[in-house]
């Protein structure tokens, strides 16, 4: 299905999003933000049986940032550089964050100032060989948004992105791996077809514990240790009453593979 500057292909419980602006390299004006939110109002829809997301962008580039030629960008003295952030990105990183279901970002070549911070939302990050990573406000004048000063030092440390954030500099796929920005680099080519793979492989598992998985570790920097202990209490409590939970443990009984159904 279509949306503003955004598709979405459904298959086997997989939402694969992909962002759809190929003459700007999928540079993010207003429109693809709107388009990316009705993209997730069809996600959360849980009628409509979404068990895991990929995003990635068409053509040879995953997200060149801001459309600086877009609606959301002025020249005038008036103008407010942050007034999109909590009127469209915010409220969609929001969404992003509290997901039901794990997502995969499936990064192909740029993936630069806004477009590498949705590329960080990702749960698990792949890359295409030729792929790289550049947070590129500075060269704008500008300063990191869209989540990267939350992001960058938690998956990184403080120190190399305070260096991608100052330098502004191209950072490669086998680098971002190295560093433990992201989880695995691919051939170009093979890029969503190893994306649309492993998102199946979580499709087809104990969702709803899968989305507890994620809750806990992206909440985890925020807490204390007395805090994380109290939340994977209360967290065990909602997994232990699934019926995939019930499932696991008979099939492990059993000696047979579990036949989830993500309840």
């Amino acid at each position: 299905m279509e949306f503003n500057r955004v598709k979405l292909d459904m298959d086997d419980g997989v939402a694969i999003v992909t962002l759809n602006h190929t003459e700007v390299m999928n540079a993010i004006s207003i429109d693809m933000l709107e388009g990316l939110g009705d993209a997730f109002d069809f996600i959360e829809d849980k009628a409509n049986g979404v068990r895991c997301v990929v995003l990635t962008g068409a053509g040879k580039g995953f997200c060149a940032g801001a459309n600086l030629q877009g609606r959301n960008t002025s020249t005038s003295k008036k103008s407010n550089a942050g007034s999109v952030l909590e009127s469209h990105y915010h409220p969609l990183l929001r969404r992003m964050r509290y997901l039901h279901c794990p997502m995969i970002t499936a990064v192909n070549g740029a993936a630069a100032g806004a477009g590498m911070s949705l590329a960080l939302m990702g749960d698990l990050k792949l890359a295409g060989k030729s792929a790289y990573f550049m947070q590129a406000f500075r060269r704008i004048g500008l300063v990191p948004d869209a989540g990267s000063t939350y992001i960058l030092p938690r998956l990184i440390g403080t120190a190399r992105a305070m260096e991608l954030s100052l330098l502004g500099e191209k950072l490669p796929a086998a680098k971002a791996l190295e560093w433990g920005l992201i989880n695995r680099v691919h051939e170009d080519a093979e890029l969503v077809d190893e994306a649309r793979k492993m998102a199946t492989e979580l499709a087809h598992g104990p969702t709803v514990s899968l989305g507890l998985i994620r809750g806990l570790y992206w909440q985890s920097p925020e807490n204390s240790f007395e805090q994380q202990l109290d939340l994977e209490f209360r967290t065990q409590k909602i997994a232990g009453s699934t019926a995939d939970f019930k499932e696991g443990v008979t099939a492990f009984l059993e000696k047979r593979p579990a036949r989830f159904m993500g309840a």
